[in-house]
């Protein structure tokens, strides 16, 4: 049976990072949410796009400028953002980052 809840001890923790690159891995994914770790290696970007979801950004650990919408925002760990679904997001990683996901897909059905 698998259990009503997933737990990981150190979101911090990820693969080594390619010297230029995003590592994404999908940490849960079922009818209602799917929750991604990205990892950012200093420098690099993800750009400016769109999702058909709400979505919730948690910075885990790093520095980053924050792309919502029109305005742009220095964000670094322990910085949080909600996203309505369709706003044009990018993030460009000054230093290594890690941020957590969370697409809430249950909500575009309602």
């Amino acid at each position: 049976m698998t259990p009503p809840y997933f737990f990981f001890e150190n979101l911090k923790q990820h693969a080594p990072l390619p010297s230029n690159g995003i590592l994404s891995r999908t940490l849960h994914a079922d009818e209602k949410t799917k929750v991604l770790q990205f990892c950012f290696a200093p420098g690099t970007e993800l750009s400016a796009h769109t999702a058909p979801v709400p979505a919730l950004l948690y910075f885990v650990s790093g520095e980053a400028e924050l792309q919502l919408g029109e305005d742009r925002k220095d964000v670094s760990e322990g910085a949080f953002a909600w996203m309505a679904p369709r706003l044009e997001h990018a993030i460009r990683a000054r230093t290594e980052v890690v941020m957590l996901l969370v697409m809430l897909r249950d909500a575009a059905r309602a």
